[in-house]
């Protein structure tokens, strides 16, 4: 799941090399801390948050399948 949004954000950036992504396990929650780029966190997050939650729902739907709940963090 790691790699899967690793490979979402990279596609989405400039600078693919500066995106780190951080999984926590916790009891039944699984936190997706995403970093990129100072200057390229918009395009991350998209116009109204659009990009944000369109990669927040594909995140619901592997997690779902692997019987996970994912929640996605966007880091400055």
């Amino acid at each position: 799941m790691k790699e899967f949004l690793e490979t979402l954000a990279k596609n989405l950036v400039d600078t693919p090399e500066e995106v780190e992504v951080t999984e926590i396990t916790g009891d039944g929650v699984n936190i997706m801390k995403l970093k990129v780029a100072q200057g390229e966190v918009g395009l991350v997050i998209g116009k109204k948050g659009r990009t944000a939650e369109a990669l927040r729902i594909l995140l619901s739907a592997v997690g779902a399948k692997g019987g996970k709940k994912l929640v996605l963090e966007i880091l400055e």
